[in-house]
């Protein structure tokens, strides 16, 4: 058996897990772990933007016919919006995206679902699975069309989308939830690189042997809500093997340095750490040159 075959089992075996006893026995465990919650409804055509924009589930495109590149933003945690906050730094990925020539699609997993958030664990069957699942249907919808080059859609998550992306960069996973094809590349912005241990059954990685697609992973080194050190340990090996995987580490930097309207936030996190998080304009500004390199580079290939 090899190493990806080796992957996919375990992978199907946690998942099923995940999925409960009476789904366990299902075709795709994976699949069944992902459809406990339902289907997203992706938009049928292009928003602008505008002064009154705010976040939300939303397509935006580059003037022109293209076919252009483009990328699925997956937001962290809290989602996109509350009573009385708005997820303002996936609105500006967006606006950044779009200026570098790529069509933008901002997915929304929790909102549609009446989840408010699932920053202490997985609500309403919203987990990494759906979330994947979720990714990967949008990247489907996006070839759906004329303007969007279907080879090169890649998927830039953050935090708890951060953690999607790196999930999704796995063969099995993409086996296992992809309807279509897969992204071209992924781009984890502060993820969490732990074990996910489900309230019930087996615990399973983030961070899985059988990354195959380009994946780049930027932290912050005072992040202390998903350390860096998780990260490097798991993508040092994989790397060393021959994976497609990079990753930088921010001197000085918190988790969430792109949220500025978050900046100087304190909470508690769902291991008990209080945590703060400090908007870094420099680190913002970086963070989104080494994206659109890295992507530029990788969707040159998947032509």
């Amino acid at each position: 058996m090899t190493l990806a075959s080796r992957a996919a089992a375990s992978l199907l075996t946690a998942l099923a897990l995940v999925a409960g006893p009476a789904l366990a026995q299902a075709p795709n465990p994976a699949l069944a772990a992902a459809q406990q919650a339902k289907d997203l409804s992706f938009p049928d055509k292009p928003s602008t933007f505008s002064m009154f924009s705010g976040p939300g589930m939303a397509l935006y495109k580059p003037d022109g016919a293209g076919p252009f590149p483009a990328v699925v933003l997956h937001h962290q945690c809290g989602g996109l919006r509350s009573t009385n906050w708005q997820n303002q730094s996936m609105l500006e990925w967006a606006r950044t995206a779009v200026a570098r020539g790529y069509v933008a699609m901002i997915i929304d997993s929790l909102g549609p679902r009446n989840v408010a958030s699932v920053c202490m664990g997985a609500q309403g069957g919203v987990h990494f699975p759906r979330g994947a699942r979720d990714a990967l249907q949008a990247a489907e919808h996006l070839r759906k069309f004329d303007f969007v080059d279907g080879k090169r859609i890649a998927l830039a998550g953050y935090s708890w989308g951060a953690m999607v992306a790196a999930f999704s960069s796995s063969s099995a996973i993409a086996t296992a939830l992809a309807p279509g094809e897969r992204f071209a590349a992924a781009v984890a912005f502060y993820p969490g690189c732990f074990t996910i241990r489900p309230a019930a059954g087996n615990p399973y990685e983030i961070v899985r042997p059988d990354i195959d697609r380009p994946l780049l992973v930027l932290m912050g080194s005072e992040d202390n809500e998903t350390p860096p050190q998780d990260c490097v340990s798991r993508l040092e090996p994989l790397k060393a093997a021959g994976a497609p995987v990079q990753w930088h580490v921010y001197p000085g930097i918190t988790h969430c340095w792109d949220c500025k309207n978050l900046n100087n936030v304190r909470k508690t996190d769902f291991k008990g750490t209080s945590v703060v998080y400090r908007y870094d304009e420099a680190t913002t500004k970086d963070s989104e040159q080494r994206m659109f390199e890295f992507l530029d580079k990788a969707m040159a290939v998947a032509r």
